[in-house]
């Protein structure tokens, strides 16, 4: 199992008001905030998570579990559970579902997870844990009752071992050359044909003409959920000699699967 830091953090607000005021006496954290787990077909397994109240009164909180997916701008989306392809959301339920936390404590959370038999590739799902609504904005002549709560959530990547197919795609290969005022630049379409979850890693390497290493440049590792196409960036801010040039772009991911580019380019005089 895999967990990432730090939390997705959501302050929820209900009132017809707004404040910038935080809920005064709830301070929560949940831990760890995703977590990437292989799992067997048709076998139970639990997943535990760590919520801590940093205040000095006691908080109840209530677990709920929602889909994961993606909109077309590529922003996550939390729909009903099972509303959304591949969810995982009506496999994993909270026994119990409320507990309060005691001021300065902390407590572990315990979800249990019944994938069914004959799933393949990869299923997600969103956990919630969100504190009572408090209020802090008190009624006032010209004003409705202000109420806050806290909101904690973790990422749930699941992949059935061994089921996987992996496709990843490269479109749209654009590298702009240094110049005198602007970094190497190179942007990627990379296309999640998978039916699971992929972190790509993209590398570049610019060679000169007699093949002598001059440059090297990485982008940040970034998740894909299955079909999910997004673009990837690289830049290098040193300057090159004028020259031909080759750019080498790598994307791994899977492990060992890998996709390559040669870009020859031109810096002019």
């Amino acid at each position: 199992m895999t967990t990432r830091f730090p939390v997705l953090l959501v302050v929820g607000l209900a009132a017809l008001a707004l404040t910038a005021r935080p809920a005064r006496a709830q301070s929560l954290a949940l831990a760890p905030a995703e977590v990437i787990q292989t799992f067997t077909p048709g076998q139970p397994f639990k997943v535990e998570f760590s919520v801590s109240n940093a205040s000095s009164q006691p908080i109840a909180v209530r677990t709920t579990v929602t889909d994961l997916w993606y909109n077309e701008k590529n922003e996550k989306t939390f729909g009903a559970a099972g509303s959304s392809p591949h969810s995982a959301a009506n496999w994993i339920q909270f026994v119990p579902r409320v507990v309060t936390l005691e001021p300065r404590s902390s407590t572990k959370l315990t979800a249990f997870v019944t994938p069914p038999a004959g799933v393949r590739g990869g299923y997600y799902a969103v956990v919630f844990v969100e504190s009572k609504p408090e209020l802090v904005q008190p009624t006032a002549a010209q004003a409705q009752p202000v109420y806050a709560n806290i909101r904690l959530g973790a990422l749930i990547l699941l992949n059935a071992e061994g089921t996987e197919t992996y496709d990843v795609k490269l479109t749209d290969v654009v590298l702009a050359p240094p110049t005198a005022t602007d970094d190497l630049n190179l942007r990627v379409t990379v296309a999640n044909r998978s039916d699971t979850h992929v972190f790509p890693k993209a590398s570049l390497a610019v060679f000169s003409s007699d093949k002598r290493l001059v440059a090297k440049a990485e982008a940040p590792e970034k998740r894909f959920l299955p079909g999910q196409t997004d673009s990837m960036t690289l830049t290098w801010s040193g300057r090159l000699p004028p020259g031909d040039y080759e750019g080498v772009l790598t994307v791994v991911y899977a492990g060992k699967q890998l996709e390559t580019r040669s870009l020859p380019f031109k810096v002019p005089d």
